[in-house]
């Protein structure tokens, strides 16, 4: 009898065996190990560790390798006071103000003086090259007078560095600073980020509430979300905790490679509850190439107003889905004019792209090099087209009216190139200058008089017909401390003295 049992049991563990080197070998090759990792696992097995092949072991192996090109960004930035209203304690029935007069209050309370305070924020950012440049979100350092970045504590040297701004682009969230070349430094490798799935495992590294280097660990919960940031998103979403001043840290993958840049949480708390957005690397990656070059970010232009294809202007267009674009306007002598597509037309491909939906479009025009000529596919009275369109160089880059330090001098409001949706927007009929989009309170140009919505169209007697000759007339002009400016407001000219503080 038990003879029998020891010939049905050798078998049945051959079989199990035989079955778990073969499990075994499946899962070990449906990994994809990398170069980083598969040299982990080797070093592991030489010094008889764990493989970090092991999930748990895996974390702790890309942690140790992946903090050191994550930094910690603190910025200030001094708020100049200003004088306020005084305001009666009991409102305006106020029974001291009817004892002692408006003309007492007037006098000795007429306007109560602020304090300069100085406001600061914290964030993340990460290391992409050796010479000292660092990618982090628009939003950490926008507006800073002063930049600091500390590096990982496992590096010895502990020390604050003073970084600069490269460049910046608000419309990506996207920047990029420097600091000086370290011996230390250590530096991320940047992924493709299309190539991450749904349930992907990712991690996160930043400085949550000031917390250095702190890692958490999710999933990738979504692609291609638009959550109304800017004209040109498709974010990650994730559920690895993300928090206040984890923006413009890392996500990374499980190759160690960086796929995005923190950038936002959804949470009425103001915390995390498990809903995390970053940047795609790939979108990234155009920015931050075009910033370290022109320190500006040019994009693509195709001159026409979409909107969302509905089921039932799909059905009155002549469509079998609600797939596309939905030309709402094209703007006269621009790309989409010339090519011959109409008001009306339903864009369904660009550059052999599909238009699954309208805010597709947007992102895949401006990441086209100006001057490409791409075919695009239309829809018109139920019939499909093809259109060669020749991109043009979107026209409404700002920029701050400054010396960009080299006078330390400021005007203090911000300009953009005359387009004609900015002209409709503000009701503007002038074709030539600068139309000013903003200005600080309390600033040079506030003191002047100038306001949102005027046309800048000379600058000291020198006419100003775009952006590029209005920045190099402020340059020359930004030597003297006085500025004469022609601005036209609601059809009539005028000329208004800009006088500078040092």
């Amino acid at each position: 009898m038990k003879l029998k049992n020891k010939r049905i049991i050798v078998p049945i563990v051959a079989g199990v065996a035989l079955l778990s080197i073969m499990i075994g070998f499946l899962i070990s090759s449906s990994l994809k190990t990398t170069p980083l990792i598969k040299a982990l696992h080797e070093e592991a097995v030489e010094r008889g560790e764990p493989s970090p092949l092991k999930d748990s072991q895996l974390f702790v192996k890309l942690a140790e390798q992946l903090m050191p090109v994550t930094v910690n960004i603190s910025t200030s930035k001094t708020i100049k006071g200003r004088e306020r209203p005084f305001t009666f304690p009991f409102g305006e029935n106020d029974p001291f103000r009817e004892f002692f007069g408006d003309e007492f209050f007037k006098k000795f309370f007429g306007q109560v003086p602020q304090r300069d305070y100085t406001l600061r924020s914290l964030g993340s950012g990460f290391i992409i090259d050796k010479e000292g440049y660092i990618i982090t979100n628009n939003h950490v350092i926008e507006e800073a007078d002063e930049i600091k970045v500390r590096l990982s504590e496992n590096l010895s040297d502990k020390e604050q560095y003073d970084a600069k701004i490269i460049g910046r682009d608000p419309k990506t969230d996207v920047a990029l600073i420097k600091i000086a070349p370290h011996k230390g430094l250590q530096v991320a490798t940047l992924g493709d980020s299309d190539r991450l799935k749904v349930g992907e495992w990712v991690m996160a590294i930043g400085n949550p509430f000031g917390l250095d280097q702190t890692v958490t660990v999710g999933i990738v919960s979504a692609k291609w979300r638009k959550i109304g940031m800017g004209p040109y998103e498709n974010f990650i979403q994730t559920d690895a905790a993300i928090n206040q001043g984890n923006s413009g840290g890392p996500l990374f993958d499980t190759r160690g490679e960086v796929v995005g840049v923190n950038s936002a949480i959804f949470s009425p708390s103001g915390g995390n509850i498990g809903i995390g957005f970053a940047i795609p690397i790939n979108l990234a990656k155009n920015v931050i190439e075009q910033l370290k070059e022109k320190g500006r970010v040019v994009r693509g232009w195709l001159g026409v107003v979409v909107q969302m294809v509905t089921p039932e202007l799909a059905e009155s267009f002549g469509l079998t889905q609600g797939k596309g674009a939905l030309v709402a306007d094209v703007e006269g002598g621009g790309p989409a004019d010339k090519a011959g597509i109409r008001r009306g037309d339903v864009i369904t491909t660009f550059d052999r792209r599909e238009i699954k939906e309208m805010n597709d479009l947007p992102l895949m025009v401006a990441q086209t090099p100006v001057g490409k000529e791409v075919e695009v596919t239309i829809v018109r009275d139920g019939k499909k087209m093809n259109k060669e369109v020749t991109i043009g160089e979107l026209k409404e880059e700002k920029t701050y009216a400054a010396a960009e330090g080299e006078t330390g001098k400021d005007v203090g409001m911000e300009v953009s190139e005359l387009t004609s949706e900015l002209a409709r927007r503000y009701g503007v009929v002038d074709t030539k200058g600068v139309l000013v989009t903003g200005v600080e309170d309390g600033s040079s140009a506030d003191a002047a008089g100038i306001k949102e919505g005027d046309v800048i169209v000379e600058v000291n007697r020198e006419p100003v017909e775009n952006l590029d000759a209005y920045n190099k007339a402020v340059k020359k002009a930004l030597r003297e401390d006085k500025v004469l400016l022609l601005i036209k407001r609601a059809g009539t000219s005028l000329f208004v003295v800009i006088t500078l503080g040092k």
